[in-house]
């Protein structure tokens, strides 16, 4: 049997989080939705959920790819609505995301604003606005706000692709095409 866990992850909008992570070797469920922590982050914030196989995609490379697909180094003014965290289910999983977070920080110019915080809530999103890229990837929000972030998943992590879910027109080399 498939060794499975999860973790929490907000950033940006959900829609462009859960296409990202929708499209990884490894990721066998996605719950799109508003996550809420304890204390002064009580408030709900747009979240995924990603059950995972561990085997399969590390708990490094999930944050990783977070850490790169969002303005993960940017304290904008929308930070209540899109937190930039991971939210753990365990004691081991906040020490483990913490030094993950700690040791990419030299790759940014910037500090990270992604914090660790427990898991406390979960409202998903209306069953309209779930898989929003995979119902609707030529809409306009698609084009302009996933479609860079999947091209840069295609570019600098493509080896942990699922075939066939990135979209032809976004593959720009003769190896990414081939790669179908």
């Amino acid at each position: 049997m498939k060794k499975r866990t999860k973790i929490a992850m907000g950033g940006g909008c959900h829609w462009c989080t859960e296409a990202v992570v929708q499209a990884l070797i490894g990721v066998y469920k996605v719950e799109q939705g508003y996550v809420a922590s304890i204390g002064d982050n009580h408030s709900f914030s747009e979240a995924v959920i990603i059950h995972f196989n561990p085997e399969e995609i590390s708990l490094q490379l999930l944050i990783e790819i977070h850490l790169h697909t969002h303005k993960s180094t940017s304290q904008h003014t929308m930070r209540e609505k899109y937190r930039s965290a991971v939210y753990y289910f365990s004691g081991a999983q906040k020490r483990e995301a913490d030094n993950i977070l700690k040791s990419f920080q030299p790759e940014f110019g910037n500090e990270l604003v992604t914090r660790v915080y427990p898991f406390s809530e979960f409202k998903p999103s209306r069953e309209a606005i779930q898989n929003y890229y995979r119902k609707n990837p030529e809409k306009p929000f698609c084009e302009r706000f996933i479609n860079p972030k999947l091209k840069l998943l295609l570019n600098r992590f493509s080896e942990h692709i699922k075939i066939g879910f990135i979209p032809k027109k976004l593959k720009t080399t003769e190896a990414q095409l081939k790669n179908e």
